[in-house]
């Protein structure tokens, strides 16, 4: 279930970092693609940090658990989208 919470944060994260910064928005589809991929790999790493590991344990879903996920998701999201459309930018050039 948190990885689902974090793919979603993720998306959300992505698609506003692009709103954001216009100028680094890879489109609807790109943001959300790459939010959801930083997404999930924000939230991995929060909980790894966090003395997690990168197993997912349902049975401690609680409100900690939750804001964890939604808040390293979307964060991971944003993070990715920004640089991906960095990147992306540079090759134009």
């Amino acid at each position: 279930m948190e990885l689902v919470i974090q793919i979603i944060a993720g998306l959300i994260g992505g698609n506003a970092a692009g709103a954001g910064a216009k100028n680094l928005s890879l489109g609807t589809a790109g943001n959300s693609v790459v939010g959801g991929v930083g997404g999930l790999l924000g939230g991995l790493l929060t909980n790894m940090m966090a003395g997690g590991g990168a197993g997912i344990d349902l049975s401690n879903l609680d409100i900690g658990a939750l804001a964890q996920a939604i808040g390293g998701g979307g964060i991971g999201g944003a993070i990715l989208t920004v640089i991906a459309g960095m990147v992306k930018k540079a090759l134009v050039k």
